[in-house]
């Protein structure tokens, strides 16, 4: 693989400068696509800087449909029959139409004005035609006038002219007909401002609402080809010796595929059971992972039938396939939890598969490889293998016979040979720039019982053998996976090539990475098994099941998706701010306030009759309408109650509106009380109790607002609850990226209050009740509650950093 220094040199002998260089070296893409570009039109010692400068376009925004014919298109660059950017543009365009279908060379030449030579003359004389034309306006605007229409007007009537030589010439007319520039010229419109549409009645508003949608709006799933269109190369493979795989299923291949799908969309969501899901599947689940990004930079939404509202892809088919190729670290746990919680999450797959239903199929492929000489029987150690791949070296058992390679391959399926004795490989490319086509492992031997298919094999399919495969055996339509597995394209589409099987289309996106957390399998499997966390639904993961039991919803996570949408930029990193911004938007809707008070303080009231209680209305929303009985709780108010320990201070300040010695404050939904006295410990500053005095009257208006609770009735103590209050499980944002990871976790990641004081209302509240406490955050019940007592997980805090502003 060419270093940077090396790209960089290709891309300054093409005449591109010295920035652009660079900037095309920084991204991968484009410099893969700048560097195949080179080698096909061969001026990798140079060419002159207009080509080389049409060579940057064609490797940026030649079609991806059509490159079967790139290298024709290329030679008339290269010899200059396509010299301007317009004729480059619409070779493009011809061919994107054309797509791999073959066309005649003159209709190509005309399309894009070869052989066409566009004058000095016949431009001034245009230009002129033009000048006159817009003469009025021109004297009117003078320098201001938009060059870009004037240019617009030329091209129309000459496509093919010299971009340059036009704008010269536009600009030396302009300062023929109007003379230097004056102070006039120069000054700047102040802009006017917009007026503000006239308010108009509700009813025109929804009936505007209801306009016909545009045909855009009925179409958004641009960025893929339809199931029809599925022939068009999309995907070049380079091989070693010079060789190019252009991966495109055949029209017959194709139409074969469309009879059993009956051209519906098939898609697939497909999860390897060695563990419990996390939210960074939740971008995978069909619905959100086609939130894309087109061409035009312009966000493009696609919301599936089975998920949302299903617009063109009204037959869309997701499934979901486990990939269960290893035995060893896949349980039953892992499969029925998965599809639990991918229900809970709002999708039905359509039906449910294994890639373990297709090992007959996948193994008789396996002989057919090797039949066809791509496949080897190998017994190369893992260090020895490693080793081999990093020198690029072939494997001493590379070339064995055929036949001893099916005979030694049989030997492995009935378990005649050891386990770590052999290995099948797949026969790719071993000095391939592409490390994940050096002769990757197909099959393994494990003697390990299989969670779905039992006792019945001993030798296991790899991932790079079974994920295209079945694939291809299913019949799907669109592959999307991370961008982890770009670079295994080239695997995927060569072994679906050699064994000549129907083609998916293959397109990666961006992981979704939180901060703050881990998302690596590998990782969360670790902090779980090793007890640093309690269990796999530990609400302080990121695992579904943890953000479940810590009470967000399906509908929070899937509005947080939506919100992040699908890229493929793999650097960014999502603030957690941001998934507890959606979090509160909808808690702050449908949570019902209630009080808890998690550090009671006892307060006694001296002008109230000890015993007596009175029943208070207390609201369960914020504008709960007076007639509405539903819309509130009551609470017991006596001569004893208690607010939270953090709203006394025995100094107070301007700036504190809680409690202090000879303060008022107002107990919510209550009366004014004022501090009156306060019982202090024996160390003569812990405080253990206040005395008040209630205002019953009302007529005092304080400014400080307190939550509160009361026991039900004299000398009965109020409800106790248990609170668990979460917060970051690690300190860094990245702890991935640190040597010692688990060094990073947050000691104070859960604090547990075993005995705070609730208002009687809650004690029928049942699991996954979800509530705000007043003034302290928004709740859930947990599952570890019984009947004697209720425990609370915090969701989120109340205060909303990502959003900028907070809840009521």
């Amino acid at each position: 693989m060419a270093n940077k220094e090396e790209q960089l040199e290709l891309f300054l002998k093409i005449g591109l400068d010295e920035r652009t260089a660079k900037n095309t070296v920084a991204n991968n893409k484009v410099t893969n696509n700048l560097t195949a570009v080179i080698h096909e039109a061969q001026v990798t010692d140079g060419c002159d800087r207009t080509v080389g400068n049409l060579l940057y376009t064609v490797a940026t925004k030649y079609p991806a449909n059509a490159l079967v014919h790139r290298p024709t298109m290329l030679k008339y660059v290269v010899s200059a029959k396509i010299k301007t950017p317009a004729q480059l543009e619409a070779a493009h365009s011809f061919l994107a139409n054309t797509a791999s279908e073959s066309y005649k060379l003159n209709e190509f030449e005309e399309a894009c004005g070869v052989g066409i030579e566009v004058s000095l003359e016949d431009i001034e004389q245009t230009v002129n035609e033009i000048f006159d034309e817009k003469k009025s306006l021109i004297l009117e605007q003078r320098y201001r006038t938009n060059v870009g229409d004037l240019f617009g007007h030329v091209r129309k009537k000459l496509p093919w002219a010299d971009p340059k030589i036009v704008k010269q010439i536009i600009d030396s007319k302009l300062s023929e007909l109007l003379g230097e520039r004056t102070a006039a010229d120069n000054e700047k419109i102040p802009k006017k401002k917009k007026e503000k549409p006239a308010k108009v009645e509700e009813k025109a508003v929804a009936i505007a609402t209801l306009a016909e949608p545009s045909e855009e709006e009925l179409n958004p799933f641009l960025i893929f080809p339809s199931p029809e269109e599925n022939f068009k190369v999309h995907t070049e493979v380079y091989f070693s010796n010079g060789s190019v795989l252009r991966c495109a299923n055949t029209k017959e291949m194709l139409e074969k595929h469309l009879k059993v799908t009956g051209r519906r969309v098939f898609t697939r969501f497909p999860p390897e059971p060695n563990g419990y899901l996390h939210i960074g599947h939740a971008k995978h689940f069909p619905g959100y992972v086609c939130q894309l990004w087109s061409g035009k930079g312009e966000k493009r939404m696609l919301l599936f039938e089975l998920c949302s509202e299903g617009l063109w892809l009204r037959d869309l088919c997701p499934a979901t396939t486990f990939d269960d190729t290893n035995p060893e670290a896949e349980r039953k746990e892992y499969i029925d939890h998965i599809q639990e919680i991918v229900k809970w999450m709002g999708w039905e797959p359509f039906k449910i598969t294994y890639t373990s239903d297709y090992f007959q199929n996948l193994y008789e492929l396996a002989v057919e490889l090797i039949k066809r000489g791509h496949a080897y029987v190998d017994h190369q150690t893992p260090e020895e293998i490693k080793e081999y791949r990093e020198k690029k070296m072939n494997s001493p058992w590379r070339d064995r016979p055929i036949e001893e390679s099916l005979k030694l391959f049989e030997d492995m399926r009935i378990g005649k040979i050891e386990e770590g004795k052999a290995t099948l490989r797949m026969k790719q490319d071993m000095q391939s720039d592409n490390f994940n086509m050096y002769d990757l492992i197909a099959y393994r031997i494990k003697f390990t019982p299989h969670p779905h298919a039992g006792d019945k094999w001993c030798i296991y399919p790899s991932y790079d053998f079974s994920h295209c495969i079945v694939d291809s055996l299913e019949n799907i339509t669109h592959s999307l996976c991370t961008l982890e597995f770009e670079t295994r394209r080239a695997s995927y589409y060569w072994l679906l090539d050699v064994l000549g099987l129907y083609q998916p289309h293959v397109w990666e996106y961006s992981r979704l990475n939180v901060t703050n957390t881990v998302m690596s399998k590998r990782k969360l499997n670790f902090i779980v098994t090793n007890k640093y966390v309690d269990g796999w639904d530990d609400p302080r993961l990121m695992t579904l099941a943890g953000l479940r039991r810590r009470g967000l919803t399906a509908s929070s996570i899937n509005a947080f998706v939506r919100g992040i949408g699908i890229t493929r930029s793999d650097c960014s990193m999502i603030r957690l701010d941001r998934l507890e911004y959606h979090v509160r938007e909808e808690l702050n809707k449908t949570a019902s306030r209630t009080m808890v008070v998690l550090n009671p303080l006892k307060v006694v009231i001296t002008n109230m009759e000890p015993g007596s209680v009175l029943e208070l209305d207390a609201k369960k929303w914020p504008d709960a309408p007076a007639d509405d009985a539903s819309a509130f709780y009551k609470v017991p108010f006596s001569n004893v109650v208690y607010i939270d320990h953090t709203d006394f201070r025995m100094k107070d300040s301007k700036d504190y509106y809680g409690l202090a010695p000879g303060k008022s404050i107002l107990l919510r939904y209550a009366f004014p009380i004022k501090c009156t006295d306060v019982i202090l410990a024996d160390d003569n500053e812990t405080v253990l109790e206040v005395r008040a005095e209630y205002d019953p009257s009302k007529k005092s208006k304080p400014k400080g607002v307190l939550h509160w609770v009361s026991g039900p009735s004299a000398g009965v103590d109020p409800l106790k609850v248990e609170v668990r209050l979460f917060d970051k499980l690690f300190r860094s944002e990245n702890p991935a990226e640190l040597d010692n990871w688990l060094a990073d976790l947050n000691p104070q990641s859960k604090m547990v209050i075993p005995c705070a004081y609730a208002v009687p209302a809650l004690k029928d509240a049942a699991v996954d009740d979800r509530f705000q406490f007043e003034r302290t955050g928004y709740f859930v019940v947990d599952k570890d509650s019984t009947p004697d007592k209720l425990v609370f997980n915090r969701i989120v805090t109340l205060r909303d950093s990502y959003g900028g502003k907070g809840t009521k």
